[in-house]
């Protein structure tokens, strides 16, 4: 930018800029960004044109270049030593634009489910279409493991972003009709997309047979066998596993509120 006739005091460039007057001290001290001229009363004064450099500055600063990174840039520019930096901070920030979105994207899971807990009874079921859905899945016997040793193996197995998505349960239709809860066949995950390479499956669209429980575990068993009850009643074919998931685990502070979602597949005539 072109030499300008429009000088500012320090207060006046902070003020421009929108930031605290020891910042621009801070940068003159080091002598990576400083005033310059110096006026007739001995005031030291910033041009106008130096706007642009000091927002550059600010710019790789909030690029999480350190101090000695950007001075040691600012003290040699090139457009070759630009490029790299520019080619390094774009990777970055696709990276974290990536976070960004799965972290969205838990945040409105978990709003979803929240709204769903507000109004549901100690026990609820119903039939539920639902779009086809990326799951992770690990095959896993956590019956005999504590929960520190179920959390490293899932952040090895997924990644921590996964475990953020909630951490459910499935286990075989065959084992809940016949009572068998002791061993469930793995656990799941909803994919977010590019997180890990861990084995994933479509839980396909359709109808689901939906059962929600409010309450500990240990009454699990008891909404099951009304599930499969309803099933019979209404003439409900059902196929493949039961996934359980926890809805509102980070939103309660007493247990006995904590809601459980129950989801077991219902067969469409082209599967019977």
């Amino acid at each position: 930018m072109k030499k300008s006739n429009i000088q500012l005091t320090t207060a006046q460039f902070a003020k421009l800029h929108e930031v605290n007057k020891r910042t621009l001290h801070y940068y003159d001290n080091i002598g990576l960004f400083s005033p310059d001229t110096k006026g007739d009363n001995g005031y030291r004064y910033y041009d106008l044109s130096q706007s642009i450099d000091f927002e550059y500055i600010r710019m790789l600063k909030e690029l999480n270049m350190s101090i000695e990174e950007i001075e040691a840039y600012c003290k040699n520019p090139a457009a070759d030593s630009f490029l790299k930096i520019a080619d390094i901070k774009i990777k970055e920030i696709d990276i974290e634009i990536q976070k960004l979105k799965s972290i969205k994207k838990i945040l409105n899971v978990k709003k979803d489910n929240l709204a769903l807990c507000e109004n549901l009874l100690e026990q609820a079921i119903r039939v539920e279409e639902h779009p086809s859905e990326s799951i992770l899945i690990t095959p896993y016997d956590f019956s005999e493991d504590n929960i520190s040793e179920i959390f490293t193996y899932l952040k090895d197995t997924w990644s921590i972003e996964q475990i953020r998505m909630g951490i459910g349960g499935f286990i075989s239709l065959d084992k809940v009709i016949n009572e068998e809860f002791e061993k469930y066949d793995g656990l799941y995950t909803p994919a977010i997309s590019g997180c890990s390479s861990a084995k994933k499956i479509t839980k396909p669209k359709g109808r689901y047979l939906c059962g929600y429980q409010k309450g500990t575990w240990d009454k699990l068993p008891c909404i099951y066998k009304k599930m499969i009850d309803f099933a019979k009643q209404n003439n409900l074919a059902l196929v493949g596993y039961a996934y359980e998931m926890g809805l509102n685990e980070f939103a309660i502070s007493d247990f006995s509120q904590y809601v459980t979602k129950i989801m077991i597949q219902i067969k469409d005539n082209s599967q019977i």
